[in-house]
């Protein structure tokens, strides 16, 4: 035998689902002013034969809310903006505060020459090359005895 159970809420009209919409109700509020992404950027890395490219999707920032930090093996990036929206009308005055940030680290291996590591921004995307040292070729030294 299989138990079925059915939700005896009555289906919304047109108007009743508008009337939430506008409420709030339909929309979380807190969904509309947090950080799309949580505290974790989408970040695509890529490896060529001379470099590592990171592209990180942080739209909504300036070049200045970036902070890019190597500490030993460890490179990170943070991004942090404080936003404030007034709207003012006769009846009343409306004020949001938003605040969005993230934070990303990575653990670099030996290959990559950190003096050389740039980043850019534009068009929402943060863009790094890790450059790779050079690798040291052995050179051949024939020696003879003596």
């Amino acid at each position: 035998m299989t138990l079925v159970k059915f939700n005896h809420q009555p289906a919304k009209t047109l108007g009743g689902i508008m009337d939430d919409i506008f409420s709030n109700k339909f929309l979380n509020r807190d969904f509309i002013t947090s950080d799309f992404f949580g505290s974790h950027a989408p970040v695509n890395i890529r490896e060529t034969k001379d470099a590592y490219a990171l592209e990180v999707v942080a739209p909504g920032f300036e070049k200045a809310d970036f902070s890019i930090n190597l500490e030993g093996p460890t490179l990170t990036i943070k991004a942090e903006k404080k936003a404030e929206q007034k709207e003012e009308n006769e009846k009343h005055i409306r004020r949001e505060f938003s605040f969005r940030s993230f934070s990303r680290s990575f653990k670099l291996d030996e290959s990559v020459d950190a003096e050389k590591i740039n980043a850019k921004y534009e068009n929402g995307v943060l863009r790094l090359t890790l450059p790779k040292k050079e690798e040291k070729k052995d050179t051949v030294k024939d020696i003879t005895v003596a």
